[in-house]
């Protein structure tokens, strides 16, 4: 299976000036986003505090993360962003998709809109 990009844009709150821009790695296996902390560090993004993340091989990692504006594919939201590593290639994570309706075509390798967000609760057999 190949994998997904999208253009995704980071800001501290919607009338920052100062953004940062790139091309993000769609990661449903990751809960939340990550960049580069020297790009954070450069719009103004500052720790809010600190989470043990398990990476792919298994690792277990404790990540500094900020909060901010998420935009991608003229939708918006806020989430955690984790200062990664300045060579990390960032990543775009689950929660910020699933938060502003946007699923993962595993097929044909695209996102794509769902036609409504949820607002029900789930429920779950015992």
């Amino acid at each position: 299976m190949g994998l997904t990009h999208v253009t995704v844009s980071l800001k501290t709150n919607e009338r920052a000036k100062k953004q940062y821009e790139a091309d993000f790695l769609v990661d449903t296996g990751a809960t939340d986003c990550l960049a580069p902390a020297a790009e954070l560090k450069k719009i103004g993004v500052t720790p809010a505090g600190k989470m043990v993340y398990e990476l792919a091989n298994g690792d277990k990692v404790e990540y500094k993360f900020g909060l901010g504006v998420i935009e991608f594919m003229g939708e918006i939201t806020a989430g955690r962003i984790i200062f990664g590593p300045d060579d990390a290639e960032p990543i775009l994570g689950v929660t910020a998709l699933e938060s502003v309706g946007i699923l993962v075509d595993p097929v044909k390798q695209t996102l794509k809109r769902m036609p409504a967000i949820p607002l029900k609760r789930l429920r779950y057999e015992t």
